[in-house]
């Protein structure tokens, strides 16, 4: 496939004694519209760089590394590379070309056009191989990798390479925009500028002759990572570009339609969500002896249509790691990929047959992402839940998305000091060498770790391993223990297990068949002081008016907690107010506050901290008193109420009438043409529901009722 180049500008800053632009050759120049060159032909742009900088820097990296997945040893060269991106994080990225005899043409093909182009122009003798900015004629093995990125890291390059890829997901287009900035002169005249896409997570085969990289297999499917998948530049070499002298500016866009499957025959489709794009700068074409990369950069990527409101799901993720809790928090990544700002947003979660709102207000620009978070009451096991945007800057939506939620059980553990030890025993077998484990906290603090231990000599040798560690009071930890080989303790080479036991010697976890494990396996511990009995009640609201309200609920505990207080919201908003409350000797819990909105619907609940953890009582819903509205109050009547099919709203001045649901939904909504209208209200659940009724003059007046059959 060879690509649309729908712009090419050069900026030129007039610096150095430099003011002229090289002859462009006649294939550039067939790109270029009439527009352009009419604008090339009597001015240059001045416009300075949007993405790049013009600081001269150290070069950064890039690794084409020649492999497949019928190479045995290949996983070897990904762990490598992988290694070395992570320890150079954005200077160094690796590019995975799928060319030569062990690349394979069944599922997934991940064999292109460009790879093999690429890899035709090295002297390829082994794999993996590869080249690390193209500073060899030939490919190096991967133990010679680190050496030469380190050293191409320390030398300064001649140029920057920056830019953005906006990808709308409705079109699958992409427009790539790309910037090399000069910071000093290139040894030749022009050079040329490379874009490609590569993508991750590509489940398939893979040969693994020792086990290299245990990290990316998910049961007998690898996971590919870094793939070239298709050059977009017109010549897998990459696109001329000049002049190459100090402060020269060169802006490049490309608009790319992503193909749905690249690869024939068994091709992979190309998935939106785990593609990424490189561009680097090359001195010289395929061809010569020397064509070094003299540097490269990851492209910013966000997804963008041209639709004025259009917020996207990303994708639903559980956070704040393994907890003892039944109570897990749940983040929904949504990403603004419309032109206007987004102010407001609304969500309807279902988890286990039941649905709950979350509403949320701020700003969010264009191609911004925000992390809605809320909490979920999660049983033992894994489940999925379901995710709907319903609403955003008031107009109707329907983005879904699906998760899942995990909740994994704990061992409880009660003592009355402020730590417990635990003893851990590993029975290993012959590969000792392979074991490790650690004790760690929901925030990764190792608390205590144990392995490698040794190989032992007989075939199938066990050799017992008894070590303590110690556990703070009110922590959860999780305690894991992993097989390099993934194979467990156990069976052919000996019969290994793990047992972790607490201070008074009762088995917590683990048990003398616990070898066969796989890869690894993870239990929670938590550790407790003496529990306290802590209920909360529901919250009573009196002495509502325009911005006023108090707040009144009980206590039950035996002691003096850390703090009491309610949490109040409005139903539209995801953001409690925190009103600080006094416990009288009644125990009582007391609050008021002034900083409410009139004509708003607020709901609140008490709570009470105790030992670090809160107890929250029940949500109670009120609304305040509106102002402005005396005609139309003194004239309103709602009938019948409660009622059992239709609901009469009469009153002078109506213009409209909202009904939303205790949980802030709005579930009706009807404009009035005179002063009264009839609401039918089969289609509601029995239940209390709330009016918004606007006013002529702009006011609303909010008013209760209740659906009784």
């Amino acid at each position: 496939m060879r690509h649309n180049v729908a712009h090419f500008l050069i900026n030129v800053y007039f610096c150095s004694g430099k003011n002229s632009i090289n002859q462009l050759n006649s294939t550039t120049m067939k790109k270029f519209t009439f527009a352009l060159m009419a604008l090339l032909a009597f001015t240059f742009s001045l416009k300075a760089q949007q993405f790049v900088s013009t600081e001269p820097t150290n070069r950064n990296v890039i690794i084409e590394e020649f492999t497949g997945r019928g190479c045995g040893y290949c996983p070897d060269g990904h762990r490598i590379a992988n290694e070395l991106m992570a320890a150079h994080p954005g200077r160094l990225w690796a590019v995975n070309i799928h060319a030569g005899g062990y690349a394979q043409t069944s599922y997934p093909n991940m064999i292109t056009q460009d790879g093999n182009t690429i890899h035709g122009g090295f002297s390829i003798s082994g794999y993996p191989t590869g080249v690390v900015n193209r500073t060899t004629a030939n490919g190096i093995d991967r133990g010679q990798w680190g050496n030469q990125a380190n050293n191409q890291m320390s030398q300064v390059s001649e140029c920057n390479v920056a830019g953005m890829a906006v990808v709308n997901p409705e079109t699958r287009v992409a427009t790539i925009t790309v910037e090399v900035y000069y910071t000093s002169n290139s040894a030749v005249d022009q050079n040329f500028l490379t874009v490609a896409m590569l993508q991750d997570s590509i489940l398939g085969s893979q040969s693994d002759y020792g086990n290299f990289n245990p990290t990316q297999w998910i049961g007998n499917q690898y996971v590919h990572t870094h793939i070239l998948r298709d050059v977009i530049s017109q010549s897998a070499w990459g696109d001329p570009i000049s002049p190459t002298t100090q402060g020269t500016l060169i802006t490049q866009t490309y608009e790319y339609l992503i193909p749905e499957v690249i690869g024939s025959p068994n091709g992979v489709d190309v998935d939106l969500n785990n593609i990424h794009f490189l561009a680097w700068v090359s001195e010289r074409q395929q061809g010569n002896a020397y064509r070094p990369i003299l540097t490269g950069c990851a492209l910013d990527m966000v997804q963008g249509v041209d639709a004025p409101i259009y917020p996207t799901i990303k994708g639903i993720s559980q956070t704040g790691g393994a907890t003892c809790t039944h109570t897990k928090d749940i983040e929904v990544n949504v990403q603004n990929i419309g032109t206007d700002v987004l102010t407001s947003m609304t969500f309807e979660v279902e988890f286990e047959g039941e649905t709950k709102t979350v509403n949320w207000e701020g700003e969010l620009p264009q191609y911004g992402v925000e992390k809605i978070a809320t909490t979920l009451e999660v049983p033992f096991g894994t489940y999925p839940i379901h995710v709907t945007l319903t609403e955003a800057n008031g107009e109707p939506m329907d983005k879904q998305a699906t998760g899942s939620v995990t909740c994994i059980e704990w061992a409880d553990l009660e003592t009355e000091n402020e730590e417990e030890e635990i003893r851990i025993e590993v029975m290993q077998d012959k590969f000792g060498n392979h074991i490790t484990w650690d004790l760690t906290t929901p925030d990764g603090t190792v608390l205590a770790s144990g392995g490698p231990y040794t190989m032992l000599a007989a075939g199938s040798a066990t050799q017992l391993h008894i070590e303590s560690a110690t556990v703070p009071v009110d922590e959860c930890a999780k305690f894991t223990i992993r097989d390099q080989m993934g194979n467990g303790i156990c069976c052919s080479y000996g019969h290994g297990y793990y047992i972790v036991k607490d201070s008074q010697g009762n088995v917590l976890f683990g048990d003398e068949n616990d070898g066969e494990f796989g890869e690894e396996a993870s239990h929670l511990l938590s550790v407790r002081g003496p529990q306290a009995m802590v209920e909360v009640g529901t919250t009573e609201v009196s002495n509502v008016d325009y911005n006023h309200a108090d707040f009144v609920s009980t206590l039950v505990y035996d002691g003096y907690p850390d703090e009491v207080g309610f949490e109040c919201r409005k139903v539209t908003s995801s953001e409690p107010m925190i009103i600080p409350g006094i416990l009288n000797e009644f125990q009582r819990i007391l609050g008021s506050t002034d900083d409410l909105e009139h004509t708003s619907i607020y709901v609140v609940k008490a709570y009470a901290v105790v030992n670090g953890e809160t107890y929250y009582g029940s949500e109670t819903t009120f609304q305040t008193w509106t102002e402005g509205i005396a005609e139309l109050e003194q004239s309103l009547k709602i009938y019948p109420n409660p009622t059992t099919g239709v609901l009469n709203v009469q009153g002078e001045g109506m213009t409209s009438v909202e009904v939303y649901n205790t949980v802030g939904q709005r579930v009706m909504t009807q404009v009035v043409n005179g002063n009264g209208i009839q609401l039918n209200t089969e289609s509601l659940n029995n239940g209390i529901y709330f009016l918004r009724i606007q006013a002529n003059d702009g006011a609303v007046l909010n008013r209760t009722f209740s659906v009784a059959r």
